[in-house]
């Protein structure tokens, strides 16, 4: 049986996402080993959960004793190896490409302990492909973590047919430990939150381009008509346009639904640079 309190988990990626998801393991009490492939990566991920932890001490969020404990348990390195060998705990966070994350996991599991817990933080992509090269699959799961996961309460808990009821368990006992709200989902294209999230902004893009209205009224009727928190504009130039474009091919592919057929207004912004929050200009200046 699989203990739903990871005392070990390692991070593999150390970026926006991969930085989120250590401070918020190390936050519920496990030691994490936040993984990338050069120093400079790991390092601008700790100035990341530094500054978030610090930003939370000044909202009154966490105390200054939580901070300095949560940074206490978090190391970092190089050695993709060396941070998953006694891990009992692995999420990938690594950008959205199949063939990496099949490179990744066929790496760790020669390496890690039998009885490691293997996740991918994937938005979208099928886990059956992600962990095709993975023995004993029963230990393989989807944690899809939201951005940004130290706030954002949900974490889509994504299941293959192989993935053992202990594994879910164990992954649904540490989502609560670590404050989330879980859902389990089946693995699924786009599963169930990219899936809604995608098509609602593939549609106001639509709206936009047509000229129905500003991209700045079309999220405030979603914010106060529909009580989102967040308008599809405004997430969408969060998440970035070359992002959600990759997915909504992905899911166009996969489903064959006309509804994920990418508009020429994004295709055209994401050709010319203007990707949302990252690039300084999408729907919105930054």
């Amino acid at each position: 049986m699989i203990d739903c309190h990871f005392k070990t988990t390692a991070v593999l990626g150390a970026g926006t996402m991969g930085a989120g998801i250590a401070q918020v393991s190390a936050q519920a009490g496990s030691r994490v080993i936040l993984q990338d492939l050069k120093p400079e990566y790991v390092e601008q991920g700790l100035c990341k959960i530094r500054e978030s932890l610090a930003i939370g001490v000044q909202k009154q969020k966490v105390t200054q004793a939580v901070a300095d404990a949560t940074l206490a348990r978090i190391t970092t390195t190089t050695d993709r190896s060396a941070a998953t060998r006694d891990a009992d705990l692995v999420i990938e966070a690594v950008p959205e490409v199949l063939a990496l994350k099949n490179s990744l996991f066929r790496e760790i599991a020669a390496s890690c302990k039998p009885s490691t817990v293997l996740a991918t933080n994937t938005s979208s992509l099928s886990l059956e492909k992600v962990f095709a090269v993975v023995p004993h699959p029963e230990r393989c799961i989807g944690m899809h973590y939201f951005n940004p996961p130290p706030i954002m309460k949900l974490l889509e808990v994504v299941r293959m047919a192989s993935t053992s009821q202990a594994t879910i368990d164990a992954v649904m006992g540490y989502a609560a430990q670590c404050g989330k709200e879980p859902i389990l989902v089946k693995d699924s294209p786009g599963f169930a939150s990219s899936r809604l999230g995608v098509c609602l902004g593939l549609e106001a893009i639509r709206m936009v381009e047509s000229g129905v209205a500003l991209p700045a009224d079309i999220d405030k009727a979603m914010v106060l008509g529909y009580g989102h928190p967040m308008g599809p504009l405004k997430l969408t130039d969060l998440v970035g346009l070359d992002v959600r474009m990759a997915i909504a091919d992905y899911l166009r592919k996969e489903l064959d639904h006309p509804g994920f057929e990418v508009p020429l207004l994004m295709r055209q912004m994401v050709a010319a640079g203007k990707l949302g929050k990252k690039s300084g200009q999408g729907f919105y200046l930054w």
